[in-house]
């Protein structure tokens, strides 16, 4: 055997060996990559905020903030002070939506797929939604902040892994990274390369969003290990209760229609989404800190959250679908929506977490249309928050707010259920049944 044929084993084996000792969860080196990635703070401009800061396993993959997701639902981001625009989605099971793409239905055109509440991560760049998703963050002056690709391939090279960016993708740190790159970035500026480097950055930044996909289409984050998980497999049942919840979610309460729990073509479980996109019409979230943004929404309370027609707007080939969605946001799958490390903890619903409970919104699909408009109206500038109506007076008064955007509202699905409180309780109890993690 020739020296270069022994040199390539020895490292095929010191890697296995070390595989075996990194991965006793069960990843393969791409994913334990990608976990180290997801959860790495240094990744941020201030190196205080990694993926897991919005999308943490103890809550179902999604915001972590007991008090953040009782007000406003959108998280702070790296630089102290700025908000995004949206609550943040779970990223579990994110990598089971195709690329967006829209079929005809009833002659009108139905978008199906991409990630982001507004589906914006195509999944046409990188083949993956999931992986085009992955990138959007670092680089959002809103969230982590980086102001460069650069940065963040300089510092996932840099990082000490358990399994190194290198060890994947050989040689995709074989760039050369000024020697200010690490203070260029910290002060927000975009680093000097050569057009081969660049390529080299662009291709590597590419490599990290494919390794984060990986991790969060791992067991570890699709698991598939809720009650409901135990029950197709014949090994928990459900209570009561809880059965009544599931024939009411397939029947008198529609959720199915949107939220499919049928096992897919070759029997794979039920993912709790559709992939499309509607306009519930949830009303404005009077706390959402955006609109207090100004730098970044000029429009102040007079922002409105166009959802997947504001992402086709801004698309020549898909302009003219843009309003026949205005106000339409993901489906997201129901998996996980009650997972909460305590029952006091406030998890929020809905794409603006306007909803604090899951009783909240599961009597808001069931009343939107029979109950009397609440007395704020969007049409009117709105000077402050005080122009609209929380969740909790909502309730307290037997209203509902007028819907955030006035058009494409789903009406044939939801808004007069008439539900009664009992089923209402019973669907509730259903979707507890969702959670990861359960133990017979």
């Amino acid at each position: 055997m020739g020296t270069l044929r022994v040199t390539q084993a020895a490292a095929l084996l010191a890697l296995v060996a070390m595989a075996g000792a990194a991965f006793g969860n069960g990843l393969t080196p791409t994913q334990q990559l990608g976990k180290s990635i997801f959860f790495d703070n240094n990744l941020s401009i201030n190196t205080n905020q990694s993926c897991a800061a919005c999308h943490a396993p103890e809550v179902g993959w999604t915001g972590p903030d007991s008090a953040l997701n009782a007000g406003g639902s959108v998280y702070e981001g790296s630089i102290a002070g700025r908000f995004g625009n949206r609550k943040p989605p779970s990223s579990a099971y994110a990598t089971t939506s195709p690329i967006l793409h829209y079929i005809v239905e009833k002659k009108a055109a139905l978008f199906i797929g991409g990630n982001f509440w507004d589906g914006r991560a195509t999944g046409e760049k990188l083949g993956n939604p999931a992986a085009d998703q992955a990138q959007g963050p670092f680089l959002n002056p809103l969230e982590q902040a980086l102001p460069d690709a650069a940065c963040v391939v300089h510092r996932v090279c840099a990082a000490a892994y358990p399994v190194t960016f290198e060890t994947v993708y050989p040689g995709a740190c074989g760039i050369a990274f000024p020697a200010s790159t690490y203070a260029t970035c910290a002060a927000g500026g975009s680093v000097p390369l050569d057009d081969a480097d660049r390529d080299k950055v662009n291709a590597a930044y590419n490599d990290i969003a494919y390794a984060i996909a990986a991790y969060e289409a791992s067991p570890e984050s699709n698991a598939f290990t809720s009650k409901y998980d135990a029950y197709l497999a014949g090994t928990a049942q459900l209570t009561k209760l809880e059965k009544q919840g599931l024939n009411l979610f397939k029947s008198k309460g529609k959720c199915a229609a949107c939220h499919v729990l049928e096992p897919g073509p070759n029997g794979e479980a039920p993912l709790f989404t559709d992939f499309t996109f509607d306009n519930l019409g949830i009303p404005r979230n009077p706390a959402n800190p955006f609109y207090l943004q100004a730098a970044f929404n000029p429009d102040g309370y007079d922002w409105v959250d166009m959802g997947l027609g504001g992402f086709l707007s801004s698309r020549p080939d898909y302009a003219d679908f843009a309003a026949d969605n205005y106000g339409k946001h993901k489906v997201p799958t129901l998996r996980n929506v009650d997972r909460r490390p305590d029952p006091a903890f406030v998890k929020a619903f809905g794409h603006n977490g306007y909803f604090k409970s899951l009783e909240q919104i599961v009597h808001f699909y069931s009343t939107r249309d029979t109950k009397p408009a609440c007395p704020d109206d969007p049409a009117t500038p709105m000077a402050d928050e005080s122009m609209f109506t929380p969740v909790d007076v909502a309730m307290a008064q037997g209203c509902w707010p007028q819907p955030e955007v006035m058009v494409n509202v789903n009406t044939s699905e939801l808004g007069k259920l008439n539900l009664t409180p009992a089923q209402e309780a019973a669907i509730v109890a259903f979707m507890k049944t969702l959670s990861d993690g359960y133990v017979p």
